[in-house]
């Protein structure tokens, strides 16, 4: 892969980017978090209204930075971001170096379960299936109400995704997950194939659906470039 002027991270559903705190700390200066409207107080306007604000509201923020040929890299909810991000810049006639999706089985795959958007109880209960840690304890009640209202627009937000609306992609796509993520399989990670015209990686690191982000095993090969295979395994 050619070199690239910077790495911008998509936090997942309900997330303000902790996740990719390893990551952005490697990386500094040339690793950036995505900012959703409405997520980082009022001095980023309002929550978007759908899900084609918000992804013009990240494209508009890449944009802004004029990066050359950056790697766009979202996890879970992030993912379908990053993705549609992705294609959106590519509409405009910028070029990417790279589209890494963590967490996040293939778009055409994907379904949102009914009791997840239902109330901001099933969203709670939906995200401590998939990993205890995405949400706070009941110890920190006020956080936690914080987080599950987030995560519950979010997903709301992610209903109205399509991956029809958006063009193929032009470039590479690595889609990662964690062995024991509950939420994806080889073969739904192997999917987003469908979704580029240019070559797809599937890689599986240690851990469940969102731990590894932090592990030196991760922040190093995306700070190695996306270039070289990781320790655990990459298939083509």
């Amino acid at each position: 892969m050619n070199s690239h002027s910077g790495v911008v991270a998509f936090p997942g559903a309900g997330s303000f980017g902790s996740e990719f705190g390893p990551l952005l700390r490697e990386l500094k200066p040339t690793a950036w978090l995505a900012r959703y409207p409405g997520r980082f107080g009022r001095d980023f306007g309002t929550a978007a209204g759908s899900f084609e604000e918000l992804v013009l509201a990240c494209a508009t923020q890449v944009t802004c930075r004029k990066l050359v040929r950056p790697v766009l890299l979202g996890h879970s909810f992030g993912a379908y971001v990053a993705y549609a991000t992705a294609a959106r810049l590519q509409k405009d006639g910028a070029e990417l170096s790279a589209l890494v999706v963590v967490g996040a089985t293939a778009p055409e795959l994907f379904t949102i379960p009914e009791v997840a958007t239902r109330s901001r109880s099933g969203t709670a209960a939906y995200l401590d299936d998939i990993d205890p840690v995405l949400v706070p304890g009941e110890s920190s009640s006020d956080w936690r109400d914080v987080v599950v209202d987030m995560a519950y627009q979010d997903l709301r937000l992610l209903g109205g995704f399509d991956s029809a609306d958006y063009e193929m992609l032009r470039c590479p796509i690595f889609a990662v997950r964690g062995e024991e993520d509950p939420l994806t399989s080889d073969a739904g990670i192997a999917e987003w194939a469908e979704n580029t015209s240019d070559t797809c990686s599937r890689l599986v690191f240690p851990g469940g659906h969102s731990d590894f982000l932090g592990s030196a095993e991760f922040v190093s090969w995306v700070a190695r470039g996306i270039t070289t295979p990781p320790v655990i395994g990459i298939h083509q």
